[in-house]
């Protein structure tokens, strides 16, 4: 038998399997019942687990000893010692665990990591590369408004306050103003550099300056307030993030510029069409004599306003500031107005309010994308413009669109005529161009990135707003198309459909016609080749106005491109008359 296996079978060579005998087994006692002696301490309580999702990890409690082989001990001695600490279910827990602080994770972690990673860069680069790639953020400000409001005296104060104009210069500029004739006219002069703005006195081309303060750097944008020059205005507002409407308080101007026909209007609703998101109605000429920085005038300038400004698709609470200024003799400009002058005036002055203004959203990461508003030829072909996405670097190879010419960048530039080796969204910038003559360079030319151009078409599908029309409006209409810098003459081709003013659908037939205070869907064409970009994917390049005889007829942006060279009209108007709506490209 198998000493491994003491019940196995025996196995005997010529003898079947037989069963080993089992040995005698001895008595087994009669159980007794047994007796458990009384509890002399409460039953431990069953362990439990506590979750904590979210929060921080709780510190972990000390290890308990083994236990230990001793005397049971006596009923005192089990009372007078400490009871362990119990954790009961976060959901069900009134129990005296370790407290665990509320997490608010999209306020406290983000500020955490944001904090953490701005302490890690000024720790591990040094101050000049920390300054030179996060310095002062950069605004670019356009000044517009009706003509004579005061916008370049003003613009020019800004400048001698900041100290970009020297004393020197501006006492310069007085001499000569005052030897023309035009006393008090020396500060516009610091913006208005052309004999020809000089004698007039109006701003006929946007004027270009710089200023800085502590907080912020500056581009400003001065435009003209001529209604004959509404397209040189247009153009400065699309280079703007922040538009100062400066409008005058004395007696009979504001109501000039106010009425119909002034460019006061026009020129609120032109900034929010170029794409101005912030705007500060600067009240001007306060200290004039029919004024006298009285607050039932500002008050009465502000009620008038607020609704156009409303109508304009400006939010008054949160777009749009009010500050009272002079900006001859510059007071509110920096410092604050004394309140011996303005006792009722407790905001800011105007530097402080631009210098707490929000900042505007950059597209830093996209392709390269800059329109260029002017270009001339200074050793080499120059051209000047506002890089609306991307990066620019000193010595990139760039396409010109839409004529498709490589080109490379020799040097950058900025206001100040500093060399710069990057450039990045929302600078105002001057760039040298090595492979292309000043020639073959018109404003409304876009640079861009060779692996994701600007689209180059001469149909697109647009969402037309109709503003001011005498007449109505039928396909085959011409106008002019302001979009970014350029100013091109286009048609519109065919009308698609109208948006019902009750329901807001768009409509299955096409109109016979489109009038004053109607949406339309047109098909947009242009004799030649223009930059623009669907309005979804880039604002900038995708918002235009259309203007004809001289005043704004209809606001619109781009919805579809239509590639060149196809001939899409008749199927466009029969979708649109099926109730078909063309998909996006």
């Amino acid at each position: 038998m198998s000493r491994l296996n003491a019940k196995a079978f025996e196995f005997v060579p010529g003898q079947a399997f037989k069963v080993p005998s089992q040995p005698p087994q001895p008595p087994q006692p009669e159980l007794q019942p047994v007796e458990r002696p009384e509890q002399a301490e409460p039953p431990k309580p069953a362990p439990t687990i506590s979750i904590n999702i979210g929060g921080s990890r709780p510190s972990q409690p000390a290890a308990e000893p083994p236990p230990r082989v001793s005397k049971p001990k006596q009923p005192s001695q089990i009372h007078d010692a400490p009871k362990p600490s119990v954790s009961a279910p976060a959901s069900h827990s009134s129990s005296p665990a370790p407290p665990t602080k509320a997490f608010n994770f999209s306020a406290e972690k983000s500020k955490t990591d944001t904090d953490a990673v701005a302490q890690e860069v000024h720790k591990t680069a040094d101050s000049e590369t920390v300054g030179d790639l996060f310095g002062k953020q950069h605004l670019n400000i356009v000044f517009v408004g009706h003509v004579d409001a005061g916008k370049s005296t003003m613009g020019g104060n800004l400048l001698f306050v900041t100290g970009m104009v020297d004393k020197r210069t501006m006492e310069k500029y007085e001499r000569e103003a005052k030897e023309a004739g035009r006393e008090t006219w020396y500060l516009s002069w610091a913006l208005d550099s052309t004999p020809q703005e000089r004698s007039k006195g109006k701003t006929v081309e946007v004027g270009r300056a710089y200023f800085e303060t502590p907080a912020r750097k500056y581009t400003i944008l001065d435009a003209p307030g001529h209604k004959t020059f509404v397209p040189s205005m247009i153009s400065g507002a699309a280079q703007a993030d922040v538009a100062l409407l400066v409008i005058s308080a004395r007696k009979g101007e504001f109501e000039t510029g106010f009425e119909r026909g002034g460019q006061t209007r026009e020129h609120i609703m032109l900034v929010k069409t170029a794409g101005v998101s912030k705007l500060v109605v600067v009240i001007n000429k306060m200290d004039e004599s029919t004024v006298e920085w009285s607050k039932a005038r500002y008050d009465e300038i502000k009620d008038k306003i607020i609704p156009f400004i409303k109508a304009a698709g400006f939010n008054p609470k949160s777009d749009v500031s009010f500050i009272p200024v002079s900006g001859y003799t510059g007071l509110n400009l920096k410092d604050r107005v004394s309140k011996q002058q303005c006792p009722w005036w407790d905001g800011p002055s105007l530097i402080e309010l631009l210098d707490t203004l929000p900042m505007v959203d950059r597209k830093i990461t996209g392709p390269l994308m800059m329109p260029i508003s002017e270009k001339y030829k200074d050793m080499g072909t120059v051209a000047v413009g506002k890089i609306e996405s991307g990066r620019l670097h000193k010595g990139d190879s760039l396409i010109l669109m839409p004529n498709h010419t490589h080109v490379e960048v020799s040097a950058i530039y900025n206001e100040m005529e500093d060399e710069l080796q990057v450039a990045q969204c929302g600078d105002n910038v001057r760039i040298r161009l090595r492979g292309v003559e000043d020639e073959d360079i018109s404003p409304g030319f876009v640079l861009s990135s060779p692996e994701r151009s600007v689209r180059a078409v001469r149909q697109f599908e647009a969402q037309l707003a109709i503003l001011d029309h005498k007449n109505i409006i039928c396909a085959g209409y011409s106008a002019v198309m302001h979009v970014h810098t350029l100013a091109e003459e286009v048609t519109l081709a065919a009308l698609i459909s109208y948006f019902d003013k009750k329901t807001g659908r768009r409509s299955k037939k096409p109109p016979q016609f489109a009038k004053k205070g109607q949406k339309i869907v047109a098909l947009v064409e242009a004799s030649a080749p223009v930059c623009v970009e669907r309005f979804s994917d880039y604002a900038q390049l995708g918002r235009f106005t259309l203007r004809d005889e001289g005043k704004t007829v209809a606001i619109g942006k781009v919805t579809r491109l239509i590639e060149s060279g196809d001939d899409v009209r008749e199927t466009l108007a029969s979708n649109a008359a099926m109730g078909v709506v063309p998909g996006a490209i």
